[in-house]
């Protein structure tokens, strides 16, 4: 039975949302332990690989969303490196704005108006906004290079290249 291309699109971005969620959470998951691993050192313990975990299949979305309203597409007819390049540090961006509205929103909903979150992410969590979108930004360096170069050699090519015998 041929599937509807409906359910054929649904299949690719779920399959496209997977990779994705598997690669963040790997990335964040390593990141958490490092941060482990240098609180040991002195003697605390605050770390949580659950939250990498959720911050992956949030993060696995925006990025689908960015992908669908078509982010970081100006420089893809030049060099893969320019369009590499130019798609981490849109998708980094992108990524740091949902940040910022995420702590807005919260805000809001816990009944301290929008401007609260907004405020408290400028003036409290700065340097860990400017940290997080650096961390990202060398993240998704290898993950759009693999992305374009797929694009590049067409649909599937990566996939069998990786996982197939050769």
């Amino acid at each position: 039975m041929e599937k509807t291309p409906l359910k054929r699109k649904l299949a690719h971005e779920a399959f496209e949302y997977w990779v994705n969620f598997v690669y963040l959470a790997a990335f964040f998951s390593a990141f958490t332990w490092y941060r482990k691993l240098i609180l040991v050192e002195y003697h605390l313990s605050s770390y949580n690989f659950g939250f990498a975990l959720v911050e992956a299949l949030v993060l696995a979305k925006v990025v689908l969303v960015g992908n669908a309203l078509h982010l970081g597409r100006r420089l893809e007819r030049l060099p893969l490196i320019f369009s590499t390049l130019y798609k981490a540090t849109v998708f980094s961006l992108f990524a740091g704005a949902f940040v910022v509205l995420e702590h807005t929103l919260g805000g809001f909903l816990h009944g301290k108006g929008l401007g609260y979150g907004f405020h408290k992410i400028l003036s409290e969590g700065r340097e860990e906004l400017i940290a997080r979108c650096l961390i990202l930004f060398f993240s998704f360096i290898p993950f759009f290079a693999f992305q374009e170069l797929g694009q590049t050699l067409g649909e599937g090519r990566i996939w069998k290249l990786f996982f197939r015998k050769r």
